[in-house]
C-alpha cells in the first residue's frame, strides 16, 4: 500500500520544499523593495512552475483585447488549494490579490504574501470589509494596479461555479476600471498525485467588461450575466481539457 502512494508522498514533499524555498527567496527579495507593484508577478512566476512537479500542464490563453490594457479587476473561479500553483501561471505584471487578513500569520507563506504587496481584508468585520472596497479602489487608481479577486468568495470544490458576491464588481466601479473574467477548466478530482501525467488545465482570459451603469438592479443583472458567461466558458474548457487528458 505504501509503495502505491510513494509517488504522491514524494510529490508532496517536493512541492512543500519548493514552496518554502520560493517564499524565503521572495521575502528576501521583497525586503529590498517591499510592496513593489511587480513583487506578486515575479513570485507567482516561480510558484507556477510547481505544476511541473505534479505532471500538470497549464495552457494560458490571453486575447489581444487585454494586452497592455492597464489597471483592471481580474475575476477568476476559485476551485481548491491547487489554485495557488495553477492560477500563478496567469498572474500578469502590476497585479496584486485580495486575501484574508489571517493569511499574514501563516509562517513564511504569510510574510511572503504580505511583503509582496497583496491586500489583506478582515472578512469577519463587515464594516472593515466595506471600507476595503474603497481602499482597494483607491489603490488601483493611485498605484495603477490590477487586482485579482475571487467573486465566489470561497472554494467551489467541485460544486460548479458558485454564486458571485458583488464586492469585485463594486470595486471595479469605484476604481472606474473594467473587470476581466478569468476561467480555469475543472481541476477538482482530476489531479491525482500518484499519477505521472495529470493532463492539462486551461486558463483563458475573456474580453474586458465595462460597468457603466451603477444602479443596484443593473449591477445584480450584470453580475448574473458575467456569472453565466464564465460558467459556460468553464464548462467548454473543462470538456476540452478532459479530451486532451484522454488522448
Amino acid at each position: 500500500m505504501l509503495e502505491y502512494y510513494l509517488l504522491a508522498v514524494i510529490r508532496i514533499i517536493l512541492m512543500t520544499l519548493a514552496l518554502f524555498i520560493i517564499c524565503i527567496i521572495s521575502i528576501l527579495y521583497c525586503l529590498l523593495r517591499p510592496f513593489h507593484r511587480n513583487n506578486v508577478y515575479h513570485t507567482a512566476t516561480f510558484i507556477g512552475k510547481i505544476t511541473k512537479l505534479i505532471g500538470l500542464e497549464v495552457e494560458l490563453r490571453v486575447p489581444a483585447s487585454i494586452k497592455d490594457i492597464g489597471p483592471v479587476v481580474w475575476m477568476a473561479n476559485h476551485q481548491n488549494s491547487y489554485d495557488l500553483i495553477t492560477h500563478a501561471n496567469a498572474v500578469l505584471p502590476g497585479t496584486v490579490s485580495v486575501g484574508k487578513k489571517s493569511l499574514k500569520w501563516i509562517p513564511i507563506f504569510g510574510q511572503m504574501y504580505w511583503l509582496t504587496g497583496n491586500i489583506l481584508i478582515d472578512r469577519k468585520n463587515t464594516n472593515k470589509a466595506m471600507n476595503t472596497i474603497e481602499l482597494t479602489a483607491d489603490k488601483i487608481k493611485k498605484d495603477k494596479l490590477s487586482v485579482w479577486m475571487f467573486p465566489e468568495g470561497t472554494r467551489s470544490r467541485g460544486r460548479g461555479l458558485l454564486p458571485f458576491k458583488t464586492g469585485a464588481f463594486r470595486t471595479a466601479i469605484q476604481a472606474d476600471v473594467p473587470v476581466v473574467p478569468i476561467c480555469a477548466s475543472n481541476q477538482e478530482g482530476t489531479i491525482n498525485l500518484n499519477r505521472w501525467d495529470n493532463g492539462k488545465i486551461i486558463i483563458e482570459f475573456l474580453d474586458p467588461i465595462h460597468l457603466d451603469d451603477t444602479s443596484r438592479d443593473s449591477l445584480r443583472s450584470k453580475v448574473n450575466e458575467v456569472h453565466e458567461l464564465m460558467s459556460t466558458k468553464i464548462e467548454q474548457l473543462s470538456i476540452e481539457a478532459a479530451t486532451y487528458h484522454n488522448k
